[in-house]
């Protein structure tokens, strides 16, 4: 061998020894295993959560019925906002959907009763009355998902005392404190709403504008000029649900097209002239969250405050109303012919004696036990409605407008 043979391979490094790993480093593989497996079965968990099924041990939720030979019957539907009493109307919709005997021409809808409708109708798009349903419920499911981020949550104080309101929680009574005194531009430059992602996780927005066959009107009110803003169903999307169910001290104004907006409550909860007028439909089903009536004068602050929120949010309401009354009875005592008036059939369902024992916090609450409380209440309101009423559709009103709302 020659000298540089000898040399070069002198100069060749040695491979350094394989040292066994020490105890820590010998568990990380086992530790990272172990995360993957929790991370999935959380994953699953969640999936499953947000695709909600039949309890365990409960009956499946029944189908919708298929609707008859006979022609179905064509109704308008206007929905109320209200926050997590939304959740109501949820279940008013829900069990209309599974009678089956209901084409829903229009739905004209307000804040939470607006998500309700955006909902409802991608469902029917996507998949009729059962694929309605399972959007309402995914929909719902995950607003409370979303809420168990929030600090703002009812203590046990509140499950034992306040049944499902918020008034005994520190967090709540700290933001509410705060909300009074900083304007939603200073507790969130960021303009955060988490309300987005679920919209957008629920909705297929370009779907809803192209197939959807039931009318959408969503009202929004116009920071601007006061006036009530009407978005159509080619219109919907994200910004302007979030518009509808903009409550000034809670969120910043959404601007749309150069306008800004606010709840849709402040003038049309919901409105009804464009049921009117774009829908041929007579009967107008109200669903409403806000009681008209209530009994005994308020004495707490809170009680007055909650009231005074409620005659807000019906007053748009009841001057329609008047004025739907007015036009029948000109109708009907023959002083107006025209073929541009005509009769509007009126009904409502609702839950009055449970509302009005809910207070004003409450609508900030998505717990999941109080969104499926409310979702039950609202499917028997809905049941017994038809069991008295169904009949009674298409031939005239169900509600005395006059001491109703006169």
């Amino acid at each position: 061998m020659s000298p540089n043979a000898v040399q070069t391979q002198a100069r060749r490094p040695r491979k350094p020894r394989k040292q066994p790993p020490s105890a820590p480093q010998a568990l990380i593989p086992s530790i990272a295993r172990s995360c993957r497996t929790l991370a999935s079965r959380l994953s699953n968990r969640a999936l499953a959560w947000m695709n909600p099924g039949p309890a365990r041990g409960a009956k499946p939720r029944p189908k919708s019925r298929r609707l008859s030979a006979s022609k179905p019957k064509q109704i308008t539907l206007a929905l109320q906002g209200g926050g997590a009493h939304g959740a109501f109307t949820w279940g008013v919709l829900d069990r209309l959907l599974e009678d089956g005997r209901f084409a829903f021409e229009g739905i004209s809808a307000t804040s939470a009763g607006a998500m309700n409708a955006a909902v409802m109708a991608h469902g029917l798009a996507a998949g009729g009355n059962d694929g309605a349903r399972e959007a309402l419920a995914q929909f719902w499911r995950r607003i409370s998902l979303v809420a168990l981020a929030s600090p703002i949550r009812p203590t046990w104080f509140d499950r034992v005392f306040g049944g499902y309101s918020l008034d005994l929680s520190p967090s709540y009574a700290a933001f509410d404190l705060l909300t009074r005194h900083l304007s939603p531009y200073q507790l969130n430059p960021s303009n955060l709403n988490p309300l987005r992602e679920v919209l957008q996780g629920s909705i297929d927005f370009e779907r809803l504008r192209r197939d959807a066959a039931t009318k959408l009107f969503i009202a929004a009110t116009n920071v601007r000029n006061g006036k009530v803003k009407i978005f159509e169903t080619a219109e919907v999307s994200a910004d302007v649900l979030l518009a509808s169910a903009c409550l000034p001290l809670l969120f910043q104004a959404v601007e749309i097209d150069g306008e800004h907006y606010w709840d849709g409550g402040y003038t049309g909860n919901p409105a009804i002239f464009p049921l009117i007028y774009n829908c041929r439909s007579p009967d107008v089903v109200i669903v409403h969250i806000n009681p008209i009536e209530r009994d005994g004068v308020p004495t707490t602050a809170r009680e007055i405050m909650d009231r005074a929120n409620a005659i807000t949010f019906n007053s748009t309401l009841m001057r329609e109303m008047r004025v739907i009354q007015l036009v029948t009875e000109l109708i009907d005592s023959g002083e107006v012919r025209s073929d541009r008036l005509r009769r509007v059939l009126i009904h409502s369902i609702e839950a009055p004696e449970v509302m009005d024992g809910l207070g004003h916090s409450s609508k900030l609450n998505p717990a999941w036990d109080f969104l499926a409380y409310l979702r039950d209440v609202g499917r028997e309101r809905a049941g017994a409605w038809l069991d008295a009423n169904y009949e009674r559709i298409g031939r005239d009103s169900t509600v005395d407008i006059r001491s109703r709302f006169a």
